[in-house]
């Protein structure tokens, strides 16, 4: 038996200019996703995926010498199918038997459980997590797993791999816009102010592909808006006070939705908090940064938010 665990993600800086090249601030999480492998007799892959509560969510049996579905069942009458699940899974397992030959190449099968340590509607990373276990599993280069499989900039590949804060950015190569090198540096976040740092939960989970398939919608040259989010980066680092930190927050929010033309989301749900407010990766759900003291609690729980973080509660 074997046991691959993948670190979750926060994204805190550079949401969507990210895929551009924005050096971006990423975040591993306390709460991740492990995949235990355990080998069988049968030339089956009996897949079984399982909630932070032990429940079964999605199971699949495929067959291991053709690599195709024999059958499903997905617990959840609200998002998506059965069969969709399962077919991007065996897309991530075939995606990786084609960058490492010798993966899956045995007469014996597998029995493989997925365990999440969060609430799936959280947003911390289900799929990124998946792919860089399966990577791990497989041998083979998260990051081309990532992007062969699935889109986006991979700095939730990188929060898995990693146990401390990370600058990340995307290099792509002159010859081909296609062809991307993740770019990873490992930092320190060690402010006067983490105590006064919340993460709260919008109750809903915003998806990424939507709210990347936004922002490719404009089509317009960033230029100037990555160079000056990657310097708002470097300053979230060597902030000195929270008062400093919320201006950054305040200039950051106003980039970024000037340019996907949606309101900040204190301006939209929480115009009267007292403190700042910042989205996290795609706007609109998971969750939301927010700068406060020991009000703030009361303050979210009161307009209906019941899942609110301390900082050294939620990062690793």
């Amino acid at each position: 038996m074997k046991n691959y665990y993948s670190n979750g993600k926060l994204l805190l800086t550079g949401e969507y200019l990210v895929l551009d090249g924005a050096k971006s601030l990423a975040i591993p999480t306390k709460f991740g996703q492990d995949l235990v492998v355990e080998k069988i007799k049968e030339p089956e892959i009996i897949w079984g995926s399982f909630t932070h509560t032990g429940e079964c969510w999605f199971e699949a049996v495929f067959d291991l010498k053709k690599l195709r579905l024999i059958n499903c069942t997905f617990n959840s009458d609200k998002e998506g199918s059965s069969e969709v699940i399962a077919e991007t899974l065996l897309e991530i397992l075939k995606e990786a038997k084609k960058l490492n030959p010798n993966f899956l190449a045995s007469e014996n099968g597998f029995v493989v459980k997925t365990n999440l340590t969060f609430p799936r509607n959280w947003g911390l990373g289900t799929s990124s997590t998946l792919i860089n276990s399966i990577a791990t599993w497989a041998k083979v280069d998260a990051f081309k797993l990532l992007w062969n499989s699935f889109k986006g900039s991979g700095y939730d590949i990188a929060c898995a791999q990693n146990n401390v804060p990370v600058f990340y950015q995307i290099e792509k190569t002159i010859s081909s816009a296609l062809e991307m090198t993740p770019k990873i540096e490992k930092v320190e976040f060690n402010s006067d102010f983490k105590d006064n740092l919340f993460f709260v939960h919008l109750n809903q989970k915003q998806d990424s592909k939507e709210g990347i398939a936004k922002f490719r919608e404009s089509n317009i040259n960033f230029d100037k808006e990555i160079k000056r989010i990657s310097e708002i980066s470097d300053a979230f680092l060597s902030a000195k006070s929270l008062e400093i930190f919320e201006d950054l927050i305040i200039e950051h929010e106003q980039i970024i939705s000037s340019i996907i033309k949606l309101k900040p989301v204190k301006e939209n749900l929480f115009p009267d908090y007292f403190g700042q407010i910042k989205s996290l990766g795609a706007w609109g759900g998971d969750f939301v940064l927010v700068t406060g003291n020991k009000d703030t609690p009361t303050y979210f729980k009161n307009k209906g938010f019941e899942t609110i973080l301390k900082y050294s509660e939620m990062v690793l």
